[in-house]
């Protein structure tokens, strides 16, 4: 029988991992392109020979998905798998449609054929949407764990954007590992916090390889850090999802963490202290109607300010983090907030000092107006970003980010960072989950 012929959807993470562990030594596939999306500057690439495997000894061209329909009919594709996250139910059929009007299968992969196993206990954090607080909950499992004498090794999920043959296995356990292997902004931002509490975590673009290295180190527990609202590669033995309140209903009507939600042992709902009571109260409701089962706990995502002084009377420029603002769809964060509260004289427009592909992602995602996303997937785009904050008429910079803006670009006016931890609220607590987990 002639080989099928398949064309992966993806934005340089989850497309990478399902070929990897499904198609890559799978004779009676042939992947002939991935494309690309999401991410800027990735389509154009080729997945690499020493990735891809026998099969592939040329690699495998990654394309624009804006030449969908086109790559579909020339390449005549047999099969098309969608493979990225954060995606509206509606954009997900719509695209499905596409797919299916140019002859092709649509298909997506579940956790049977793409989640690999450990031989040591694994907890995943992922969530309903980016930005809803995977970031601090991990932080705060990691806390509880490493305070009960655990050992822990992390794993984040892939944001493969340089060298992916160097990116295969990355392990980082210092600063020093940030620059060698050229992080972005986003890739900082999530290493960075591990980092600040001394704690090695892992990343890259061979999950089973990454895994192995990490089961290497003999840990009591490894933490899957999960990222959009993917659902995990590794098969879970506690799964922690994270909802939003300020994004009420979206728990229900976004792929896959609508996903996540139904496989959830416990929900948090998080940033319940700024959230209105009834978007509370939907998001539970929506936890009983989908999974009556999952253990719920009420958290709060407190921020911290630096110096928070310097805010009141300035007019302030506030840089948040990227992918909440941007396919997260938020029109703020915890920059915004902290300026608010804290007296901020005026909040201004970036949109005028923006250059190059700043400007671009303003153009893009309409629904942002006076909040900079901290952009940065390479060199030079965090150039630009540092040219829109420079040459903004800004007094002060309010850095809502999760790493130290400072270390990747070279500001020209003073900044305060702005920081949050998650607090949950009553009983039950993280800690009450795990004493449970560990008790079994």
């Amino acid at each position: 029988m002639a080989k099928k012929r398949v064309l992966i959807l993806g934005a340089a993470g989850r497309d990478f991992h399902n070929f990897n562990t499904y198609f890559r030594d799978n004779p009676d596939y042939e992947v002939v392109a991935f494309t690309a999306t999401q991410i800027p500057d990735i389509a154009g690439r080729t997945y690499p020979s020493e990735l891809a495997g026998k099969l592939y000894p040329n690699g495998i061209p990654i394309l624009p998905e804006a030449d969908l329909k086109k790559i579909i009919k020339e390449k005549q594709i047999d099969e098309v798998v969608l493979a990225y996250s954060d995606l509206p139910h509606q954009y997900v059929m719509e695209k499905a449609s596409d797919v299916l009007s140019s002859g092709a299968d649509f298909k997506l992969m579940g956790p049977n054929t793409t989640m690999i196993r450990s031989i040591k206990p694994i907890i995943a954090i992922c969530a309903v949407r980016t930005g809803c607080g995977k970031s601090q909950t991990t932080r705060r499992v990691l806390d509880i764990l490493r305070k009960k004498g655990k050992k822990v090794i992390s794993i984040r999920h892939p944001m493969p954007y340089g060298d992916l043959v160097k990116q295969r296995v990355q392990r980082f356990a210092d600063y020093s590992d940030l620059d060698k292997y050229d992080c972005t902004i986003e890739e900082r931002e999530e290493y960075e916090p591990h980092l600040d509490r001394n704690s090695i975590i892992y990343a890259g673009v061979d999950y089973e390889a990454i895994l192995k290295a990490a089961e290497a180190e003999d840990p009591d527990v490894i933490l899957w850090d999960g990222g959009n609202n993917d659902f995990p590669f590794y098969r879970p033995d506690l799964l922690i999802v994270v909802a939003d309140p300020h994004r009420a209903g979206h728990e229900k009507t976004y792929y896959p963490g609508a996903v996540n939600l139904r496989m959830a042992d416990v929900v948090v709902i998080n940033k319940e202290e700024t959230a209105e009571y009834e978007n509370v109260e939907k998001v539970r409701r929506s936890i009983r109607e989908l999974n009556p089962n999952a253990i719920v706990i009420d958290a709060s995502s407190p921020i911290f300010v630096s110096d928070y002084k310097k805010i009141k009377g300035k007019r302030v420029l506030v840089v948040e983090d990227g992918p909440t603002l941007t396919h997260g769809e938020m029109k703020y964060g915890a920059g915004y907030v902290a300026a608010v509260k804290y007296g901020a004289k005026e909040i201004i427009d970036p949109r005028p000092f923006a250059v190059g592909s700043i400007k671009e992602t303003y153009k893009k995602y309409s629904h942002l107006s006076f909040i900079l996303p901290a952009m940065g997937y390479g060199e030079k785009q965090i150039r630009e970003l540092e040219a829109t904050i420079n040459s903004s008429d800004a007094e002060l910079v309010v850095v809502g980010t999760p790493i130290n803006l400072s270390r990747v670009a070279k500001l020209n006016k003073p900044s305060v960072r702005v920081t949050y931890e998650l607090e949950e609220i009553g009983k039950p607590d993280l800690e009450d989950v795990l004493n449970e987990f560990f008790a079994k």
